[in-house]
């Protein structure tokens, strides 16, 4: 059986593509409830977003795949992304991805068996004045240091999400 989009999906994609003088200018906000909805971009879903906008499939997919905010694989409860971009490589993001990777026992592109946690290295996640920062789900994370970085995995292990300090 083919794939396809939610009437809640529906509504809330006629609304968006309202709001833009052509359909195909809401592609990128359309992968995004995509995978608000399905928690990643499938490519059955983009196969049906790219019916819904009557566009080419490879139109949708170059998108897809082009932004590393798309997960193209269902990715864990809390998707860890660390900037590896000059800024916060230089204030030390590399020594937190090695702390990650060593706390939770996977590699970037990884998630953890219990699906709690997915890790990944982005190149920019455009923080560079409060370098280094992660970006857990939707929340930015400044400033990090090893310290903060512990507390704030040992916080989402026991399902109380951090504060922003």
């Amino acid at each position: 059986m083919a794939f396809k989009l939610s009437e809640e999906f529906k509504t809330k994609a006629e609304k968006l593509c309202a709001k833009y003088p052509r359909r195909d200018a809401a592609l990128i906000p359309l992968l995004h409830e995509l995978q608000k909805e399905a928690g990643y971009v499938a490519e059955e879903g983009m196969d049906a977003l790219a019916l819904f906008l009557e566009l080419p499939y490879s139109r949708v997919k170059a998108v897809a795949t082009f932004y590393t905010m798309f997960n193209r694989e269902p990715a864990g409860k809390y998707h860890l992304q660390v900037c590896r971009n000059i800024s916060c490589h230089m204030a030390g993001a590399e020594g937190l991805l090695e702390r990650l990777r060593a706390a939770l026992g996977i590699a970037e592109g990884e998630t953890t068996k219990d699906g709690l946690f997915t890790l990944s290295a982005v190149e920019c996640l455009g923080a560079c004045g409060s370098a280094p920062v992660m970006q857990v789900n939707d929340d930015y994370f400044e400033n990090l240091t090893g310290e903060k970085l512990d507390v704030i995995l040992e916080e989402l292990k026991h399902g109380k999400y951090p504060s922003q300090k």
